[in-house]
């Protein structure tokens, strides 16, 4: 079965919960980004998806409609996010980072990248490469889903 040659090629561990855990708990330390991790993903989302609707954003992330409309009225009080109207639909809501929504972004991601850095430099070279060689190879498999 599939998920058994899974668990016998990561051996019995996923490792990317664990990942997802340490950038969690990293983020929440800095309290200075006051952003959960779905509010987050929801800028970095924005940010490669400009224009993007409600009902998208709300699919990537996970939460119903009226959720995620409460998360992004949330950033647009913050002034991290636009909210308007699309030119064909009126219907429609895009979403938008303002500039300050992208420099939050990219301060939370060098702070969980700066983080991880320091985690993976107890490795040796030689472990640190094999890393950097399996992440080029999944890169490909699951790059595309913006994940």
């Amino acid at each position: 079965n599939h998920a058994a040659k899974m668990r016998f090629m990561f051996g019995g561990k996923v490792s990317v919960p664990l990942v997802m855990r340490t950038v969690r708990s990293e983020m929440r330390r800095r309290s200075t980004f006051k952003l959960s991790v779905p509010q987050f993903r929801t800028l970095g989302f924005v940010h490669r998806h400009a224009g993007a609707s409600l009902s998208e954003v709300a699919e990537h992330i996970g939460l119903t409609l009226p959720s995620m409309s409460r998360l992004i009225d949330g950033l647009v009080e913050r002034k991290l996010m636009l909210r308007g109207g699309h030119v064909d639909d009126r219907r429609r809501i895009t979403l938008e980072l303002r500039a300050r929504g992208r420099a939050l972004l990219e301060s939370a991601r060098e702070a969980a990248q700066a983080s991880l850095a320091v985690r993976l430099s107890e490795l040796s070279e030689a472990d640190r490469a094999t890393i950097v060689q399996a992440m080029r190879k999944l890169h490909p498999l699951f790059g595309a889903a913006g994940l």
